[in-house]
């Protein structure tokens, strides 16, 4: 239950969402900077969760009275940067508000409850089955069996996507075509290298977020179909999951911000 007055630590919250996503031993892209990436003084009463540290999310989070925001996307990337324009701005709106941020790129893509893969796939009807598509050795996407029609699965999705502000774009199939196994990778999960990968485990279908232009030149061409759910629309599962679990661990209030991008 939800107790409007209850408070928790901030180091103690961050300690639990490190330990729950295996940040230190889960590998990610050189830019990325996950866990506690902004402090405060705490402690927290109200958690928000948003895709992207983006400054639309970092005033909704002012406008929702939250101090600990939870990010897929956080505040750094290319390493050091100066602190000024849009930069400046967010920071001083962090800072003045007393908001903490946390950010989990690959550690939420790839976790087996709170996950953005695993949580699209149930999403759309579908049961995860094995994990695929490793970083550094570590698997992120999840695959599915199942026995669909194509068009019935790219009509659960289009709903989806529909429902954050995407329109989702399937390449050409087959009107009687079945989707048997489904391999998922959410966000820019469409490259020549996982279609390469998405065909070697037998997958006749993926599901992205994104992906470059040849991507669905190349899936024609092979006989896979790629369904394209939006970068932002198939990572907003696993943001919320981590927001929920925090606020049931310590009885807080939460709420998710939706900033969509349209991409």
């Amino acid at each position: 239950m939800i107790d409007p007055e209850r408070t928790a630590g901030t180091d103690e919250i961050v300690a639990w969402l490190d330990d729950l996503l295996q940040t230190s031993s889960t590998p990610d892209y050189g830019g990325a900077l996950n866990g506690l990436q902004v402090q405060h003084a705490g402690p927290v009463h109200r958690i928000a969760a948003t895709v992207d540290a983006s400054l639309r999310s970092v005033e909704l989070a002012v406008e929702a009275g939250a101090n600990l925001l939870i990010v897929h996307h956080g505040l750094f990337w290319a390493g050091a940067q100066p602190i000024r324009d849009t930069m400046h701005t967010k920071l001083k709106l962090l800072l003045d508000h007393d908001i903490a941020v946390y950010s989990s790129h690959l550690p939420l893509d790839r976790h087996a409850t709170h996950g953005n893969n695993v949580l699209l796939a149930r999403e759309l009807g579908l049961t995860p089955a094995a994990t695929w598509h490793p970083y550094k050795g570590v698997p992120i996407g999840v695959v599915t069996e199942c026995d669909l029609p194509t068009a019935a699965l790219a009509a659960r999705a289009r709903s989806f996507a529909s429902a954050h502000g995407h329109h989702a774009v399937v390449t050409p199939y087959a009107a009687a075509r079945r989707s048997r196994r489904v391999a998922i990778c959410s966000g820019g999960g469409a490259s020549s290298d996982s279609l390469r990968e998405a065909l070697s485990i037998g997958a006749d279908t993926l599901i992205v977020g994104e992906g470059p232009h040849h991507t669905a030149v190349d899936a024609e061409e092979s006989g896979l179909v790629i369904i394209y759910a939006g970068h932002y629309a198939t990572e907003t599962l696993g943001v919320q999951a981590l927001a929920r679990a925090v606020g049931e661990q310590w009885m807080l209030p939460w709420s998710f911000l939706p900033a969509p991008t349209g991409l």
